[in-house]
């Protein structure tokens, strides 16, 4: 009798489906937003605590180019983990879970992110 091995699995060479893939993002989207809230917040305390520490915080060093690139992209960040995450909570009540549907939905969290990139672009640009 031969013993069931564990196979190794290239992870890299997996397709997933567009579902699998917008399952991915939205974790991988709400660590990272997990992982910001430490900074963000010190940054905000530091900023409120008098005008020269905002302007301290203004002037770390960091170019104002950099900081939107980083304001954009956490702010799509949200915006994909919340349309994803409003996908997941339909999928919880059984709607859209034939896979017709099912791939409609990730079509549409992946448009709606791309496109609040944009006009979040656009606005903070």
């Amino acid at each position: 009798m031969q013993k069931q091995r564990p196979v190794f699995l290239n992870l890299f060479l997996i397709k997933l489906p567009l579902s699998g893939v917008v399952s991915i993002m939205h974790r991988i989207s709400g660590l990272l937003l997990f992982l910001l809230i430490p900074g963000a917040l010190l940054l905000l305390q530091r900023s409120l605590n008098s005008p020269s520490e905002f302007d301290s915080v203004l002037v770390a060093g960091v170019s104002e180019v950099v900081i939107k690139l980083l304001v954009i992209f956490a702010l799509a960040g949200l915006a994909q983990h919340f349309f994803a995450g409003i996908r997941c909570l339909l999928l919880d009540l059984h709607w859209g879970v034939s896979l017709p549907q099912a791939r409609a939905s990730a079509k549409l969290v992946l448009g709606l992110s791309l496109l609040s990139l944009l006009v979040t672009g656009v606005w903070l640009w």
